[in-house]
């Protein structure tokens, strides 16, 4: 993506030109980056008769300097979105920007730091470069918030400081398109920026396989949120709503808070997209014990094992199966490290013979499905590393690998009722984008 440069002009004298000119003032458009003009001059013979204006003549003297002299001083103004896997030095080589003194400023102050780990894909930056390639201004935002770090190169050098920018605005956006080719070439056809693009094919990859399923002709349809900066796009959010029509299936979702107060996808007649629970809270993993009676390998005796065991070395991450909230983080007896999730509708989850937890965990803390709790061990009645897990309704063991779990924040009547009522201005977007898309046609 090429930089947008704009000159920064001072008024012209009036010796630059050397013979009497004729300008008709055809419109004005004002740059929203630091109040630069730029006028568009039409001569009068193109000019329909239907258009009144003022002729002006001017006789002026000869030039005593060129235009090419004078603009070769005057710096440059660049706003440049950040790309997915920018560096700061990246970002220098696009607005070719040659400055040494002015990288390792930032990336040495902490402020700068932060706002380099953070660089987002989406967000805008803002330069004022002279014809040398130094900085005279630039502006870094932090992260997805409204914070900026500002370097300005002064008469006593260069000085960073931080900024909070109030001008943002956020915006609801739709954009259409129609698969010919592959759906990433459809997303940039239709002006989609990457990482709505990515979501939407997050959010539908439960149901198509996009490098097997898509047809020429599929379309989609997208409401998602965007982030202006003075007039112009700095970032694009979350994925609202959005549809999409697949060998002529149409699947549809929208972002809606459940129950559980956390928002998520849902199909729009009420399903949940997230599935209740993982049967499995580690990535890679196999079951070395299952639920049921067993020859304890300690004690020797035949006894219940309530769980399911899986092995994996020593350190592999945990995860929370569903989202809940810590009701026990500790050691108990022969389970040693233990956590113990609470769930909705009288669930818990134990998680047993752990290595240590995650930091920062607290009795009480909310958790969601796949955050990290802890880490494979052998602590307590252990003969190898492996994770020890439990689910029990209403304190009864059931077998975690074949008990029916309900889904993810679920519906009742009421809520069903409420969510169609809530969401139905999303929905209706649908419709506009649709009837849109076939008056084109």
């Amino acid at each position: 993506m090429n930089a947008r440069k704009t000159r920064i002009l001072a008024d012209l004298p009036a010796h630059l030109l050397s013979r009497p000119r004729t300008w008709i003032a055809a419109g004005v458009t004002g740059l929203s980056l630091m109040g630069v003009v730029a006028a568009t001059a039409v001569a009068p013979d193109t000019v329909p008769a239907d258009i009144l204006f003022e002729r002006v003549v001017q006789t002026l003297p000869a030039p005593v300097a060129s235009i090419a002299s004078t603009e070769a001083v005057l710096p440059f103004v660049y706003n440049e979105r950040i790309l997915a896997g920018d560096t700061l030095q990246a970002v220098f080589n696009r607005l070719r920007i040659d400055d040494t003194e002015a990288l390792a400023y930032i990336s040495g102050t902490d402020a700068g730091k932060r706002a380099i780990r953070q660089l987002r894909a989406g967000r805008s930056v803002t330069a004022v470069v002279s014809p040398e390639g130094r900085v005279m201004s630039f502006s870094l935002p932090i992260g997805n918030t409204t914070e900026q770090v500002v370097v300005e190169r002064g008469e006593s050098g260069l000085a960073l400081r931080e900024a909070s920018n109030s001008t943002q605005t956020a915006m609801v956006e739709m954009r259409s398109g129609t698969i010919t080719h592959s759906l990433f070439g459809a997303t940039d056809a239709a002006g989609l920026p990457d990482n709505v693009a990515t979501q939407l094919a997050t959010i539908f990859g439960t149901w198509i396989d996009f490098h097997a399923d898509l047809r020429k002709g599929d379309r989609f349809n997208v409401v998602y949120e965007a982030v202006y900066e003075e007039g112009n796009p700095v970032r694009a959010g979350r994925i609202l709503a959005a549809e999409f029509i697949n060998n002529g299936e149409r699947h549809a979702v929208v972002l809606y808070r459940g129950p559980s107060g956390k928002e998520q996808y849902y199909s729009d007649d009420g399903r949940s997209l997230q599935q209740g629970f993982l049967r499995s809270p580690l990535e890679f993993s196999r079951v070395s014990s299952n639920f049921g009676r067993r020859l304890h390998p300690i004690h020797g005796s035949w006894r219940n094992h309530n769980g399911t065991d899986f092995s994996a070395p020593v350190g592999t991450p945990i995860m929370a199966t569903s989202d809940a909230t810590i009701d026990f983080i500790g050691t108990q007896r022969g389970f040693g490290n233990l956590i113990v999730l609470k769930h909705r509708n009288n669930i818990t989850t134990h998680y047993a013979h752990l290595n240590g937890f995650a930091k920062g965990l607290t009795k009480g803390q909310s958790v969601s499905q796949g955050d990290l709790i802890g880490y494979v061990g052998c602590t307590g009645w252990c003969t190898g590393p492996h994770l020890h897990y439990e689910v029990r309704i209403k304190d009864v063991p059931a077998d975690p690998m074949t008990v029916a779990l309900p889904m993810a924040d679920s519906f009742n009547d009421r809520e069903l009722a409420a969510f169609q009522r809530n969401t139905a201005h999303l929905r209706q977007r649908f419709a506009l984008l649709n009837y849109e898309l076939a008056s084109a046609r």
